[in-house]
């Protein structure tokens, strides 16, 4: 049976940096690409990072590209999400994502991915 658990999430002011582990069991883990999203309160959920299954390979919402760098540790089945220079319209909760893939390419697109975690709240107070 998969699971998908988020943490890491908080309270945070602007100009401030989070990091969000996300571990999954039940599946083998080095054959996942593995996705970030977040959902904004009267907003859609909004695909913000994934990574390949070895890591080769990254991509990021032009929200957040520069500001945060996905990773992996496939040997602790976990990957991160570092954000840095929080900004107030970060605030959302944000879910990690597992799909199965042998591709060289990961996409940031919830249609792509099959297993969700439950989210973890992010607020960054301005």
């Amino acid at each position: 049976r998969v699971q998908v658990v988020e943490s890491g999430g908080g309270l945070v002011q602007a100009g401030g940096s989070l990091r969000l582990s996300c571990t999954a069991s039940g599946l083998s883990f080095d054959e996942f690409t593995m996705g970030w999203f977040r959902q904004a309160p009267g907003k859609e959920r909004e695909g913000i990072s994934c990574i390949t299954w070895d890591g080769g390979r990254t991509s990021y919402a032009d929200s957040v590209k520069g500001r945060f760098t996905i990773s992996r540790d496939n040997a602790e089945n976990t990957t991160f999400l570092q954000m840095n220079s929080l900004k107030p319209e970060d605030t959302a909760m944000y879910y990690c994502a597992a799909e199965f893939s042998s591709e060289s390419h990961c996409y940031v697109s919830e249609s792509e991915y099959t297993y969700w975690g439950q989210g973890t709240q992010v607020t960054v107070s301005s």
